[in-house]
C-alpha cells in the first residue's frame, strides 16, 4: 500500500509528468518505503531532467546502495558530490561523503 505522500505525487506527476522535484519527491517516498527499484527509476528520471540536482544525486546514490549496486553507486555518488560542490551544498557533500564511507567499508568487507 502506497503512502499518501506517495499518492499525492504520483498524482502531480501524472500533470507534470518531467518536473525534476515531483520525481524526486515521489522518489524520496518510495525509498523510505523500501521500494528501492521503483525509486531508482523516478531519482534517474529526476537527475537527467535536471543535472545540477544534488539532493536527487544523494538519493539516487542511496538507492544503488541500498540495492547493493556498488559500482553505480559511487559513479552517482561522485558525480552529486561535483554538483553540490558546485552549488555550494555543503550539507549534501558532506551526506556523500559518509555512504561513499559506508561503500568503501562494505567493498573492503566483500573483498
Amino acid at each position: 500500500m502506497e503512502t499518501p505522500r506517495a499518492e499525492t505525487f504520483r498524482k502531480l506527476l501524472e500533470k507534470s509528468p518531467d518536473n525534476p522535484m515531483i520525481l524526486c519527491s515521489l522518489g524520496i517516498e518510495l525509498f523510505k518505503e523500501g521500494r528501492y527499484p521503483e525509486a531508482r527509476e523516478h531519482l534517474a528520471r529526476a537527475v537527467e531532467n535536471k543535472p545540477d540536482y544534488s539532493v536527487a544525486y544523494r538519493m539516487l546514490g542511496r538507492t544503488h546502495f541500498e540495492l547493493r549496486e556498488n559500482a553505480e553507486a559511487r559513479r552517482v555518488f561522485a558525480r552529486g558530490r561535483e554538483v553540490a560542490q558546485e552549488n555550494g551544498d555543503l550539507q549534501t557533500v558532506r551526506e556523500i561523503d559518509v555512504f561513499l564511507r559506508r561503500l568503501e567499508k562494505r567493498e573492503a568487507g566483500e573483498g
